[in-house]
Formats: C-alpha cells, sequence, structure tokens
C-alpha cells in the first residue's frame, strides 16, 4: 500500500466513524491522516513520538480519545529533581557484597546523589562508581554516636583514604542532652576539619527521637557554627525516623545554607514530597527505586 493509499485509507475510517455516531463531533486530526507529529503538537524540529518524554504529546493522544498510554523502560524518563536528591542507603549489618554492587547498579542506573553504606564497604563502592557522577558516602560513630572524638577523627580518616566523599556521622546524643554543648560542638569540629581538608562534605546525624524541640534547635546551631554542612534527623536505628515536623524545625534552625536531610522510614513518594516540601534538600533511603519509579509513573 502507497502511503498516499494510506493516508485515503485513515481518512475514510475516520469518515465512516462520524457517520455512526453522528454530527457534532470533531474527528481526530490522527484519524483525518495528519499524524501526531505536525507542528502544535511537537517540540520544535522533533521527528519522534516519544510520549513518555513529552507531557504536551501525552495530553494530545488522552484528548484524541486514547484511555491509555504505554510505557517502555527505555524510554520512561526519571525525575532528575527527585534522583539527586536521594543518598540510596544501604547500612543493615548484614548486607552482603552482592547487595552491595546491586546498590551501586542501581545508583548509576538512576545517578542518585550518593550511595551510603558501612565503612567496610567503602573500598567496593569507590570502585563500582569511579567515573561516575554518584558520590561514596559513609558513616562515622554509628549508630549511637558516643564513641570518643579521636575515635570519630581516626573513622573519618580512614573512611576518606578508602574513598569516601561524604560523612553522615553521629552527635553525641548524650553530651548534648546533659547540656555539654562545648563537647558536642568540638566532637563535630574534629570530623569537619579532617572532611574538608579533603574536599568531603559532612551530615550530622542529630537522632531526632531522642531529642525534644529545643534540643533539636540547640544541635542545629552547634552544627552551624562547627561548620557542618547538613544537619540530618536519624540513623534509621532508633525509636523512629524523620517526620515532616522536624524537617520544618531543623531548617528554620540552620536557615537557607545549610542542607537538611531526611532520613529514617522514608518508603514512599508520598514520604519524600512531605519532607520535601517542609524543607529537606537530601534524602536518605533504602526504597529509592522505589520512589524515583513511582515518580516516573
Amino acid at each position: 500500500m502507497t502511503p498516499a493509499e494510506l493516508d485515503q485509507l485513515v481518512q475514510q475510517i475516520g469518515e465512516e466513524l462520524l457517520s455512526r455516531v453522528g454530527g457534532g463531533i470533531t474527528v481526530p486530526k490522527v484519524l483525518r491522516g495528519e499524524g501526531l507529529n505536525i507542528a502544535d503538537t511537537v517540540c520544535p524540529d522533533c521527528t519522534h513520538r516519544c510520549v513518555q518524554t513529552c507531557a504536551k504529546k501525552t495530553k494530545d493522544i488522552v484528548a484524541a480519545g486514547a484511555s491509555r498510554i504505554s510505557a517502555s523502560e527505555k524510554l520512561t524518563k526519571i525525575d532528575p529533581s527527585i534522583a539527586s536528591m536521594i543518598d540510596h542507603t544501604m547500612l543493615k549489618p548484614e548486607a552482603t557484597e552482592a547487595e552491595i554492587r546491586k546498590l551501586c547498579a542501581e545508583a548509576k542506573k538512576y545517578v542518585f546523589a550518593s550511595v551510603c553504606v558501612n565503612p567496610y564497604w567503602i573500598p567496593v563502592v569507590a570502585a563500582e562508581l569511579a567515573g561516575t557522577a554518584v558520590k561514596v558516602c559513609t558513616v562515622v560513630g554509628f549508630p549511637l554516636g558516643a564513641n570518643a572524638t579521636g575515635t570519630k577523627r581516626a573513622e573519618t580518616e580512614a573512611a576518606i583514604r578508602a574513598g569516601a566523599q561524604e560523612i553522615d556521622m553521629v552527635i553525641n546524643v548524650g553530651a548534648l542532652k546533659g547540656g555539654d554543648f562545648d563537647t558536642v560542638k568540638r566532637d563535630i569540629q574534629a570530623v569537619v576539619d579532617v572532611s574538608h581538608r579533603s574536599g568531603a562534605i559532612v551530615k550530622v546525624i542529630l537522632e531526632t527521637a531522642l531529642l525534644d524541640d529545643n534540643q533539636k534547635a540547640i544541635a542545629c546551631t552547634l552544627c552551624k557554627l562547627a561548620g557542618a554542612d547538613f544537619v540530618k534527623t536519624s540513623t534509621g536505628f532508633s525509636k523512629s525516623g524523620a517526620t515532616a515536623h522536624d524537617i520544618a524545625l531543623m531548617r528554620n534552625a540552620v536557615g537557607p545554607n545549610l542542607g537538611v536531610k531526611a532520613s529514617g522510614g522514608i518508603r514512599t513518594l508520598e514520604d519524600f514530597r512531605a519532607m520535601a516540601a517542609a524543607g529537606a534538600s537530601r534524602i536518605g533511603a533504602s526504597a529509592s527505586v522505589k520512589i524515583v519509579e513511582a515518580a516516573a509513573g
């Protein structure tokens, strides 16, 4: 069948449909042989029908009568503004090398902000992520925060030598609750100094489930004074994780120039959006793939 014959057939089908349902209905352009790739329904110079990456085309197709739009994994677009906020995390003690390598593969596929693992796995993650934009993140003083400051400093130095680019440290929670604020500040400062000399950033875990609102605000202020880059809610190993209330409080305490990381119990796209709306600029999650795929529809 020639192109002209095909156009004629499509037009005849449209006219037949119109005659069956009666007048007063506009036949969609695609049934008049005009196709979808015309100037008013495509991006400039576009020659493709990439429904999955073009909201305007999708709306036009639905307006033309479609009740379902198909999408393939190859064409479905992951929202980079969501993926780039997530630290793809696996901190469970029973994690295996195969699981860590899978975590890295997922991070590269979706371009997450970082892969966050226990220190033992840093060399594996650094090798897997070499040459990519995904950062290597690890934890220090984890999960209790009660290590001596010298121990935290040594942990940080070893982590950076192994390839870590981001350090998530736990504050000395007991010192904070006991009012020994100078110890808390010096503890954070020690990790910050080592990290910043090597170009690594520091996220300070407050373990908000163990603090009242006044203590959370004080902890945020100490982090800011110590030069930290982020404040973070939770280890994921305490009584509860992140809440929108805590994120809003922390954002208010540190202002616009420090990062705020929500971590602990964030498992759905709705959780992600609630934390971002409250002021989080980074999300720690093990359900990262589920979140970004839900956002992609």
